[in-house]
């Protein structure tokens, strides 16, 4: 999925930056990693940061030929979700992280939301990756393009289903009376937050109702952690520009960033729970025959399809989590015209399989479900 032009371009910029500046040294106390890091980054300028890291740990041998540098993006990796800095929450299925609108709690947060930015930026630069997912949202963000309703599902599927069906029901029959106002209960406090001027005033009604919607989204995923976005995108972007990863989509730069994982097909069958189908069935047959056919980065796109992220849990499929814990991937049969286009739902892990009239049509609607990827619930 990558274009060579970019990782000649990534590699003509360090080469020129370890010319000017030579290597950019960082001793590290083995316990404080992201403190040490931070504070030693934060007077370097973008050229700078973009020479040969070398990395070494305070009393310790070892000398660093790229081990000791993995060693670190590894630690700052699990380090910067650490809740202790507030600076990131986690989705309903803790797989994948956004910033947290509360993250002011941290006083220096703008700062660290930078560092951040460039750590993500510098490993991508250098070639390491990180074992750090975010949600599609703030991938969205990275590549300048707006999120949509449907990225709400992956942070709080709750809500979503509440969206849902203010979409889908009239008000009236729901008994809902909503105006252009959120309840916001952070810190212990509830306040009003108008999503236009005097919104708490101006009643919702069906005709408005989708503005409304949108206008919620754009809050939760945007405006209520704008400055967060902000100063991580200025870190990011001094080592990375925006025209560089313009080509790929949200599923490929997270790919960039966390890399290919290595997803054991066999695995994945052993956990997999049916509805309507039984394992025996010839179409199931076939959906193992077809997965086990995919490439590496297939294999990926699927399982960002059908979970949301291309995270594979440490312990195997039998850990993979859903929004209420333990969520096996489950294969439902879906109703409707035989040969329809299948669809996802990532909150459950689940896989919405129609029947098909042969293994070779199976293949090609999913591999177009797993390049389209977008899942089949769409607001108006």
């Amino acid at each position: 999925c990558q274009a060579p032009g970019f990782k000649t371009q990534i590699r003509r910029l360090r080469q020129q930056a370890s010319r000017r500046h030579g290597s950019l040294r960082l001793g590290i106390r083995r316990k404080h990693v992201f403190e040490d890091a931070y504070h030693q980054l934060r007077l370097r300028n973008a050229d700078e940061m973009r020479s040969r890291l070398h990395i070494t740990f305070r009393n310790e041998e070892g000398v660093d030929a790229g081990g000791l540098s993995r060693e670190f993006f590894g630690i700052l990796a699990k380090e910067m979700f650490n809740p202790n800095y507030a600076l990131f929450t986690s989705t309903e299925d803790g797989c994948t992280f956004q910033p947290n609108p509360n993250s002011s709690i941290n006083p220096d947060h703008l700062s660290y939301f930078r560092f951040v930015g460039r750590i993500v930026g510098k490993a991508v630069a250098d070639g390491f990756l990180l074992d750090a997912h975010f949600t599609r949202s703030l991938y969205k963000h990275m590549l300048g393009l707006e999120p949509t309703h449907h990225d709400m599902e992956a942070i709080d599927p709750d809500y979503y289903k509440n969206l849902k069906m203010i979409m889908e029901y009239s008000l009236a029959d729901i008994g809902l009376e909503l105006t252009f106002s959120i309840e916001d209960h952070s810190f212990g406090r509830s306040q009003s937050i108008d999503l236009i001027p005097d919104g708490r005033n101006v009643p919702v009604t069906e005709e408005t109702k989708a503005k409304y919607v949108s206008l919620v989204c754009k809050h939760r995923m945007t405006t209520a952690i704008k400055s967060q976005i902000k100063a991580y995108l200025d870190g990011f972007y001094e080592l990375i520009s925006p025209d560089l990863i313009a080509i790929f989509t949200p599923r490929e730069l997270e790919l960039l960033i966390s890399g290919l994982p290595d997803i054991d097909v066999h695995d994945l069958k052993k956990n997999t729970d049916y509805q309507g189908w039984k394992a025996t069935d010839p179409e199931i047959e076939w959906f193992w025959n077809v997965m086990f056919s995919l490439t590496r980065s297939e294999k990926a796109s699927f399982l960002q399809f059908v979970t949301g992220s291309s995270k594979v849990p440490l312990a195997g499929f039998a850990e993979l989590q859903g929004m209420r814990g333990v969520q096996k991937f489950s294969i439902h049969k879906a109703g409707g015209t035989s040969g329809a286009l299948m669809s996802a739902h990532t909150c459950f892990n689940s896989l919405d399989l129609p029947k098909y009239e042969s293994e070779d049509e199976m293949k090609e609607k999913l591999r177009y479900a797993i390049s389209e990827g977008q899942g089949s619930f769409q607001f108006a």
